[in-house]
Formats: C-alpha cells, sequence, structure tokens
C-alpha cells in the first residue's frame, strides 16, 4: 500500500460555536470535511494545512498544536493515509472557492452538525474541541 499523509485545519469560532467545513465534490456526490489534503514531496505537514486551508477557503490561516492522528487503510486506490490534524486560526483572506472541480462550498457549521459528518474522530469532534485536546508538533528541521 501506498503511504499518503494528509494534514487538515480544525479552524473554531468561538463566539459562535462553529467549525469552518467544506464541501467537497466527490463525482456524483458530496460530503463535508475540514479543510485539508494531501502533503507534497519537500512540505512540512504544518506548511501542507496551511497550503490546503487556503486553497480551499480562501483564509489565511496559521496552525498549532495537532488535535488528532488517524489512520486508515483504503483498499479500493491502495492508500495507507495517517490524517493529521492541526488546530487553525484564520490570520486575513476572505471565503474563495479557487478548486470549484473540488470544492462546492465553505460554511461555518455547528458543532453537533459537523460531529455527523466525521465519525472517525472517537466521541465526535466537539468533545475534542471542548476538552481543548492538544498535542505538540514540533518540526525538527533537516538534518
Amino acid at each position: 500500500m501506498k503511504r499518503v499523509d494528509v494534514a487538515y485545519s480544525l479552524i473554531f469560532d468561538e463566539p459562535s460555536q462553529k467549525i469552518l467545513m467544506v464541501r467537497n465534490k466527490r463525482g456524483d456526490s458530496y460530503d463535508y470535511s475540514l479543510p485539508g489534503g494531501a502533503v507534497e514531496k519537500g512540505e512540512t505537514l504544518e506548511q501542507a494545512a496551511i497550503r490546503e486551508a487556503k486553497e480551499e477557503t480562501g483564509f489565511d490561516v496559521t496552525v498549532s498544536n495537532l488535535m488528532s492522528v488517524n489512520e486508515s487503510f483504503f483498499q479500493h486506490n491502495g492508500h495507507h493515509a495517517i490524517f493529521f490534524t492541526f488546530h487553525g486560526t484564520i490570520q486575513g483572506g476572505e471565503v474563495t472557492i479557487t478548486r470549484p472541480h473540488e470544492i462546492e462550498d465553505v460554511v461555518w457549521m455547528n458543532l453537533e452538525e459537523a460531529d455527523t459528518h466525521m465519525p472517525f474522530y472517537k466521541d465526535g469532534i466537539s468533545t475534542y474541541i471542548r476538552q481543548n485536546y492538544a498535542i505538540p508538533y514540533i518540526f525538527q528541521g533537516v538534518n
């Protein structure tokens, strides 16, 4: 199986209690996810999360600690995926869909609804936010 690393940004608006989500096009169907995607060659996880958030939402973000690391085998395409979810903060920009062939919409979604779209976060994404899960992310440089 081919290893694929995927970096996501969890962008949470505290006052409204909503999460920034993207509606992805998948063939003839749609589904919601956090902004994110595959890490490119020579790119750190952090750089990928920032780039993907910009490409999918139009927002300039910074990312900090990891919220979770998930793993899955996708037998249909032979991928072994590792998903890294960072806490993200918007620094500027505005909603812009630059990849309409991939992203249908960018929305702020309430926690309970977001939980229904992301069952792979144990006990729901809302639990991770309420308990402020955080794992330090440290890039050790090039050795």
